[in-house]
């Protein structure tokens, strides 16, 4: 069987950024202005780091690159309820071999957001279909959290696509981020892209995936075993009453 090339090959900076932002300190947009791209050659690439390192910016800067809105949904999704967004998507090139024929960038901190719009859409007079049917048919709003995220990846999530998600665990139970990683193998089956930005040493574990580690000197590929996500939740793990000795003394 031919293995089908990626939607979304690589991105670089197609000009120099301004000299007065403060992405200029970031180390993964210093290795873009070094010329440097950031290549896809997997059907599941993640982005990890420590806190405040540029995960989020970097995604939410290849999401607006691929057309999405900055504050997520799909495509055709233009609300904005606050300009926070930088400016960083509008320098870089993605390059693609082919388009996607579904697509949704998710953002932890910003799905209310999403599914308010959602609801707002169905509400106004002679709309049909609904659009939520595409969502499951209830609610966003009428479920918990977790339960709208996998709701989203479960019904709206249609294969053929190029799916960015920005720290999906934050609503999901261990058992829940199982399920998504059993539906993103499900979606990579049917020709689907993700490129996640996470903490999660579960969802890092998907086989064979490209794990990109972001930090103030760079971008370098890691293996998952050597992500400090992996060896810190090990450690802890294999002996929680001695890290906690260390962690809680005097």
């Amino acid at each position: 069987m031919t293995v089908k090339p990626v939607y979304l090959l690589s991105v670089r900076l197609r000009r120099e950024l301004p000299e007065n932002t403060y992405l200029r300190y970031l180390g993964p947009v210093r290795y873009l202005m070094e010329g440097n791209k950031l290549e896809f050659d997997q059907p599941v690439t993640f982005l990890v780091g420590e806190n405040g390192t540029g995960k989020s910016t970097l995604l939410e800067a290849i999401a607006v690159a691929c057309g999405f809105n900055p504050e997520g949904g799909t495509r055709n999704f233009s609300f904005s309820t606050r300009a926070t967004h930088s400016v960083l998507g509008e320098y870089l090139t993605p390059a693609r071999k082919r388009y996607p024929r579904d697509g949704f960038f998710l953002r932890a901190e910003s799905f209310y957001n999403v599914a308010t719009n959602i609801d707002e859409m169905d509400e106004v007079p002679g709309a049909s279909p609904r659009l939520i049917d595409s969502y499951g048919g209830v609610s966003l709003h009428k479920q918990s959290h977790g339960e709208s995220f996998l709701a989203l990846v479960q019904n709206r999530f249609g294969g053929e696509g190029l799916y960015l998600l920005d720290e999906p665990e934050a609503a999901l139970s261990p058992s829940r981020l199982l399920t998504l990683l059993a539906e993103m193998n499900l979606l990579v089956k049917a020709d689907s892209q993700f490129i996640v930005s996470t903490h999660s040493p579960i969802l890092m574990a998907y086989p064979n995936a490209r794990i990109y580690e972001l930090s103030g000197e760079g971008i370098r590929t890691v293996a998952y075993k050597e992500t400090e996500h992996y060896q810190l939740t090990r450690h802890f793990l294999e002996n929680p009453d001695r890290m906690l000795r260390y962690l809680l003394e005097d």
